[in-house]
Formats: C-alpha cells, sequence, structure tokens
C-alpha cells in the first residue's frame, strides 16, 4: 500500500553537507559514526565504506588528535561519501581537516577559546563552504548549568545550544545544524520540541547512548517517532553499542515506517502461528539477509496463511501466501503462480530480484520522460 506520509515537516534553512542537502524540502538524511581507531586508516575505510554501503548518506569520525586528523587526510582521499569531522576543543584540528576537505565539523564554538581561534574556524567554514554541527549533550553540560537547574533538563540543554548559536550569530554564520540529545526520551523529545521554535537551523536529531541493539533499537523509535511525527527532524542518527551498519538499518527503518524513506525491501510479514504452510520466521531470516543489497523501494510481503494472506499480498510488489498444497506468489498486486515449499526461497528471491529490475527501469524511464518534457 503506497500512500504518501501525513507527516508536515517543519520548514528549515538549507545547508550541505558535501553533496547532501538536509533541511528544506531535502530528504531526511541518515547517518552514523565509525567506531574504529581513526589512526587505522584501512579499518576506518572499510567501516565507512560498509556504513555507506548499507545506505547512509553521511558518514562522522572522530578526529580527537592531530596524528588523527593526518590519519584523515588519507581517509579522505579513500571514501566518496561525505564525512563529518567530530573534534573537541582543539581548533587546530579543525582549520587541518578543514584544508584536507572534510565536508562538515562538529565542534561547539563556545569550546573552542578565545575570539580569534573561533573566527580562525568559522572564517576557514565559510571560505570552503563547511556547515558546523553544535552539538549539545545532557551528559555534558557546562558546570554553569549544572549548577543553575541542579541536574540535566531540557532546558539547560537548549540554553546551552543556543549559547554557540549565539556565537555563530555573533560572526554571521548561520550555516549549522543543531543536536540535543539526552539518553532520557522525554528529555531529548522536549529539548528538541524547545530549540524548534527558537531556530530556523535544520535540527540533527538522536537519542544519545541509547544502549544496545534492542533496547537502543526501541528507545530510539520511540523518541525520534515523537519527534518525526511533530515534523521535527532533518537529520538522524541512531546510536547503537553495536555495528555502525546496524544504526544505518535501524534509521531507515523508523523512517520507512512513517512513509519519509525509501531504501530498499520493506517487508510485510506474520508472526506466523499454527496456521502457517511455510516456516515464516525462517523464510524472512533468510531473506532478510539474502536481499540486504537491494536498494529499489518496494513491498514484500510473507503471509504464512490464507486468512490475512491474499490481502496483504494484493497491495505488495511481490506477496507470497501460504496455502495447500501449494503456496501462491502474487507480482504487481496479482496471483501469479503456485510454489511448492520445496527450494521456494531461491525462487522467491529470483521473483523479487526481477520485479526489482522491473521497477529500476520503470523508474528511469519516466525520469527520462520527465527530462524530455523539462527541455521541450
Amino acid at each position: 500500500m503506497k500512500t504518501e506520509s501525513p507527516i508536515k515537516r517543519r520548514k528549515t534553512r538549507q545547508i550541505h553537507v558535501g553533496d547532501v542537502a538536509v533541511g528544506g524540502d531535502a530528504p531526511i538524511s541518515v547517518q552514523s559514526m565509525t567506531n574504529t581507531e581513526t589512526c587505522d586508516v584501512a579499518a576506518t575505510v572499510a567501516q565507512i565504506r560498509a556504513i555507506q554501503d548499507a545506505g547512509a548518506d553521511i558518514v562522522r569520525v572522530s578526529v580527537p588528535s592531530m596524528d588523527a586528523a593526518e590519519a584523515f587526510r588519507e581517509i579522505r582521499s579513500q571514501v566518496t561519501v561525505p564525512l563529518v569531522a567530530d573534534i573537541h576543543f582543539d581548533h587546530r584540528i579543525a582549520l587541518k581537516v578543514a584544508e584536507y576537505g572534510v565536508d562538515c565539523l562538529r565542534i561547539n564554538p563556545g569550546n573552542i577559546g578565545r575570539d580569534d581561534k573561533v573566527r580562525a574556524v568559522i572564517d576557514s567554514a565559510r571560505d570552503k563552504g563547511i556547515p558546523i554541527r553544535i552539538g549539545v549533550n545532557a551528559g555534558s553540560l557546562g558546570k554553569d548549568l549544572q549548577r543553575k537547574y541542579g541536574e540535566p533538563t531540557a532546558e539547560a540543554l537548549v540554553e546551552s545550544a543556543l549559547r554557540h548559536v549565539d556565537i555563530l550569530d555573533k560572526f554571521d554564520y548561520p550555516e549549522f545544524k543543531v543536536s540535543v540529545k539526552a539518553s532520557e526520551v522525554f528529555m531529548a523529545v522536549e529539548a528538541y520540541r524547545l530549540l524548534s521554535q527558537q531556530i530556523e537551523q535544520p535540527l540533527h536529531l538522536g537519542i544519545t547512548e541509547a544502549g544496545g541493539l534492542r533496547g537502543g533499537t526501541v528507545k530510539s523509535a520511540v523518541g525520534l517517532g515523537m519527534l518525526l511525527m511533530d515534523g521535527i527532524g532533518d537529520t538522524i542518527r541512531i546510536s547503537l553499542a553495536a555495528d555502525p551498519v546496524e544504526e544505518v538499518k535501524v534509521g531507515f527503518e523508523i523512517l520507512k515506517s512513517l512513509k519519509l524513506r525509501t531504501n530498499g525491501i520493506n517487508f510485510i510479514a506474520c508472526p506466523s502461528c499454527s496456521r502457517q504452510n511455510f516456516d515464516v520466521i525462517g523464510a524472512m531470516n533468510t531473506l532478510e539477509q539474502r536481499l540486504e543489497d537491494i536498494r529499489t523501494p518496494m513491498d514484500v510481503a510473507i503471509i504464512g496463511c490464507i486468512v490475512n494472506g491474499p490481502g496483504e499480498a494484493r497491495e505488495a510488489d511481490v506477496g507470497l501466501t501460504g496455502a495447500s498444497p501449494n503456496n501462491l506468489i502474487y507480482v504487481n498486486g496479482k496471483p501469479d503462480h503456485k510454489v511448492s515449499n520445496e527450494d521456494f526461497l531461491d525462487h522467491l528471491e529470483e521473483v523479487i530480484r526481477e520485479r526489482a529490475r522491473e521497477l529500476d527501469a520503470q523508474h528511469a524511464s519516466e525520469q527520462d520522460t520527465l527530462i524530455l518534457k523539462s527541455s521541450a
């Protein structure tokens, strides 16, 4: 069932991280961060490529030292995805990675120090067209804010963020995005809601230190889902104590569920019961692994019996409905042919891949038609 999202997104100023537009009417971008030792160039490049292959639009890399900045230079030369350099305190590192082709600087101007250092970073960013990301976390609020509020609060997060915003305003640099992250869902959600009313810049959403794969996924889905439903958010990062590739997958699943982005197959599958005519759970696990490489937006329904199977299959690009003595495969919403349980997964995989190729060709043809009409 292909319907547009009813969500009305907040209008924000658009910036560019490399060739990726963030804010305005641009799609909500998905990003992740490497967890390798940055000075290990080979390992970091391999992880960046894996993150990019999973569909990430932007990748962040920690650059904690000048040695790491030199490694960043080599990393930048070996990958094509836009890179954000994560820097704390030392403005010289920011200047160095700007020289080496970074696409965005994650550095809080209030942490840099003297005005001349702040000006040097902003002048370099302005000259090279590099946006800045202000990132405020509940776990690292300034001591004065901790004394003022007694504990981390949404209001404290916003006040901290606006202090950094004021510095960029002072130097007339509007090319930035902001995050106000907390591991506590309600605090993070309230902070983003408050901040969205006070600035026009794009917001980078995340529930920081969300936890492991299962718990962190749930916490992030709840928190980001609340904000995205409000139309808040221009780019997201799912913070998991897990492989960064999983962060990208979870991010896209959240956006797909709200019809805000597409990236590969949207599976519809029943939880299975005694009515099933084939192993639904086993089939799903196998298909998800085998079809990870497909980036074509499409719906695939895997339903174990005829109670809900036909209805779901009619709304999908490819559907499999369990039946006796043979299962029924639907293509483009119509019954196409029957298949037995013997080696049916190999056959179904090929049916899905063929349908993906057809959809890609159809999309390419539509794009060619639009180009011809616009040039006429």
